[in-house]
Order: C-alpha cells, then sequence, then structure tokens
C-alpha cells in the first residue's frame, strides 16, 4: 500500500522528489504520514478535501481486500523555507 500511495502522490505534485511517506502502527491500523513540499500541499488536498478524500477511500478499498486497516494523514513540517 505504500508503494501505490507513493505513486499516486507522487503523480499530482510539482515537486516529486520531496515526497515521503512513512508507515506507522496505531492500534491495529496503519497510518502513514505523508510529507511533501509545502507547495503542493493544496493539490494533494484538492478543492474542499476532494482529492485527499478520494485518496483515502482508495486506500482503504485496497487495503480492506488484504484484511487491513490504513489510513493517511498529510504532516506539514514548520520548516522555513
Amino acid at each position: 500500500m505504500q508503494a501505490f500511495l507513493e505513486y499516486l502522490v507522487k503523480g499530482l505534485v510539482d515537486q516529486p522528489d520531496e515526497v515521503s511517506v512513512t508507515p506507522v502502527e496505531q492500534n491495529g491500523v496503519t497510518v502513514y504520514e505523508l510529507r511533501l513540499n509545502q507547495a503542493d500541499v493544496g493539490k494533494v488536498i484538492g478543492k474542499q478535501g476532494s482529492t485527499i478524500q478520494a485518496i483515502r477511500a482508495l486506500l482503504q478499498v485496497g487495503s480492506a481486500k488484504k484484511g487491513l486497516r490504513c489510513s493517511v494523514e498529510i504532516v506539514e513540517d514548520n520548516r522555513p523555507e
């Protein structure tokens, strides 16, 4: 699922080399922490959150077929640019 998520997000952003996905296990759910360039956050979220909701839906369907539970969170590092 991690490779699928990376492939999906890298296709949406202008800075694909700055995309990183880190899986974190929390209470039986794998939370994928998504880190990307600050300028690309809006592209991943989309209008009214539609893009990130679609990504979450695809990830849930794919993981459910494998008997897993997954979620995606965008992590914003407050780094000066």
